[in-house]
């Protein structure tokens, strides 16, 4: 009998690791129609202001008008580490290379402040 539960234990300690972990959880794609964009662009606008035009006497960088490349090229920045930061660093590693383009076109199309 003993040899029996000796032999169940070993047989169950070996299944258990043998067994594979599981794939890593499959988030939802981004969004990244109008609508998505938009939404994705409200999370900036506590800093940078609604539709990336900052409060008068912000010392903080307006979003509005600037060119796609230039905006592109600071949120790799901040994402890479290459550009000093207080919390963009953090928040751009939260963003795919396609989600960083599609906001760069959203803020460069602002033209008129709300």
């Amino acid at each position: 009998m003993r040899l029996r539960i000796a032999s169940l234990a070993a047989l169950i300690a070996g299944a258990a690791l043998a067994q594979q972990p599981g794939p890593a959880p499959a988030f939802a794609a981004p969004n990244l129609t109008p609508q998505g964009v938009a939404s994705m662009a409200g999370g900036c606008a506590m800093c940078h202001g609604t539709r990336g035009f900052p409060a008068a006497g912000s010392s903080v960088a307006g979003l509005a008008g600037r060119p796609i490349a230039s905006i592109v090229d600071a949120m790799k920045g901040f994402k890479e580490g290459r550009r000093a930061a207080t919390v963009m660093h953090q928040i751009a590693r939260g963003f795919s290379d396609g989600e960083i383009a599609a906001l760069a076109a959203y803020f460069a199309a602002q033209k008129e402040a709300p």
